[in-house]
């Protein structure tokens, strides 16, 4: 027979996974759902604007946020279509067609600063928009490369939350 401190320890040792699932971070669009269709408005066929983003479950620890937009699903490798850092921790959304309050954007592979919707050449594309919740706000200055932007990342992820949408220009 096992001891009640024993027994205890058990119950918690199988409860902490979904204790931990319980706070996990999300990113979810009132635009669309999470594997769904991106509505045109958002991409190259539309106003070319980001879409509402809804943000919850973020650590207490969290520092800052920052968010990604990119397509795995290009001819010629992922292609990133959105860097914003420095996103306040306690942000819950972000509105359509604009940056959140007080964050930085960084350069797209388009080659511009901000927002640039998806556009595939060909075929449906999946795009996900990765949050990830930093230990730091990255020093950047507006308009850093992906590259950099990784580079100051890196080591200082405590969470990550991912939506994926899908696009077909067809």
């Amino acid at each position: 027979m096992r001891s009640p401190g024993k027994m205890l320890l058990a119950v918690l040792l199988l409860a902490a996974p979904m204790m931990a699932c319980a706070g996990a971070m999300r990113i979810s669009s009132p635009d669309f759902s999470e594997g769904g269709m991106i509505p045109a408005k958002f991409t190259c066929k539309g106003d070319n604007v980001s879409p509402g983003l809804e943000i919850s479950g973020v650590p207490p620890a969290a520092k800052t946020l920052a968010l990604v937009v990119e397509d795995p699903d290009a001819p010629s490798g992922t292609f990133t279509h959105w860097i914003v850092w420095n996103i306040a921790p306690g942000t819950k959304e972000v509105a359509g067609g604009s940056p959140p309050a007080g964050a930085a954007e960084g350069t797209n592979d388009f080659g511009n600063a901000g927002y640039s919707g998806p556009c595939p050449p060909s075929g449906t594309h999946r795009y996900y928009f990765r949050l990830s919740a930093l230990d730091i706000a990255p020093h950047l200055k507006a308009g850093a490369s992906r590259k950099d932007f990784d580079a100051a990342i890196q080591g200082h992820v405590i969470a990550r939350a991912a939506l994926m949408g899908r696009f077909s220009k067809d």
